[in-house]
């Protein structure tokens, strides 16, 4: 029988994962938080940060369920696929009616995709460690009996 190890990922990369995420989510709110706009403007912005992390990981989830053999309907896939691409859509058109200047409009657009990157990246770390952690410990008890 041969033993396969499962790898976590470091703890290096799980660090530069999660301070990205915060870093990235942190320098478009407080950008945000400063600009000067109308509330409303502000909110979608937000909004679309928000829509953006959540389609992000549904992709990276859906992707990897598949690879993995877990069921995905057509129907989560082709939506999740949908979500993502509709808020590249809404804030590459935001940021182009946008009455900003073009270093503002670099840096939303920068902060925007650190953080779409950051959360797949916290999203298949947390999903990695979870599985080499289960499968080292069954192989492990399997070893044991």
């Amino acid at each position: 029988m041969e033993s396969k190890q499962f790898q976590k990922p470091s703890a290096a990369f799980i660090g530069a994962s999660w301070a990205t995420l915060f870093i990235g989510v942190c320098a478009y709110n407080i950008g945000l938080w400063n600009a000067n706009m109308l509330l409303n403007e502000k909110g979608y912005y937000f909004t679309v940060l928000m829509f953006g992390l959540f389609a992000a990981i549904s992709v990276q989830k859906a992707v990897r369920d598949q690879l993995e053999g877990i069921p995905v309907t057509n129907l989560y896939y082709g939506l999740a696929w949908f979500a993502t691409i509709l808020c590249l859509v809404l804030m590459t058109v935001g940021l182009w009616n946008a009455n900003l200047t073009l270093s503002e409009k670099g840096f939303y657009a920068m902060s925007f995709i650190l953080s779409i990157f950051a959360a797949i990246a916290v999203q298949k770390n947390t999903r990695d460690s979870r599985i080499a952690g289960d499968k080292n410990g069954e192989e492990q008890a399997a070893i044991n009996h």
